[in-house]
């Protein structure tokens, strides 16, 4: 069985929602799944796992919240060369720069991305939370 580890930061509880959506996507394809808060996230333990989705909300001008989150996101980026990856976020304002440049990084990093990011503006619509539960699926 594959395992997931999904690990997000959410300031309003959006970014949170499309977490949980990942999770139930992971879980129903049959694989398990394990949702962390950025805070709670080891990078070191990134190797017990099959696959990984990251989620963080678009913060300042466009960059991934810079206090919790970017941290331990930069402590994996030496981890993520041939590992299965997601991406996933939500915004309140721009056209979505920060995804660009995350799955560019990320890339560049020699991920495999399992899908195309999901973005949402706002709070997450019925139809990016099935998005976000399809990137599960993909994942598993």
């Amino acid at each position: 069985m594959n395992k997931v580890c999904i690990v997000y930061w959410s300031g309003t509880g959006n970014t949170e929602a499309m977490a949980g959506a990942v999770l139930e996507g992971v879980k129903a394809a049959g694989a398990e799944g394990t949702l962390f808060a950025a805070s709670e996230f080891d990078p070191n333990t990134l190797g017990a796992y099959d696959a990984a989705a990251f989620g963080c909300p678009s913060m300042g001008c466009e960059q991934l919240e810079d206090s919790e989150f970017e941290p331990m996101f930069s402590q994996c980026e030496s981890m993520l060369s041939g590992k299965k990856i997601a991406l996933f976020g939500s915004y309140g304002w721009g056209d979505g720069e920060w995804m660009r440049n995350w799955k560019e990084q990320c890339e560049n990093d020699g991920a495999v991305l399992a899908s195309d990011p999901v973005i949402c503006n706002d709070a997450p619509s019925d139809e990016a939370l099935a998005e976000c539960r399809k990137l599960g699926g993909a994942l598993a």
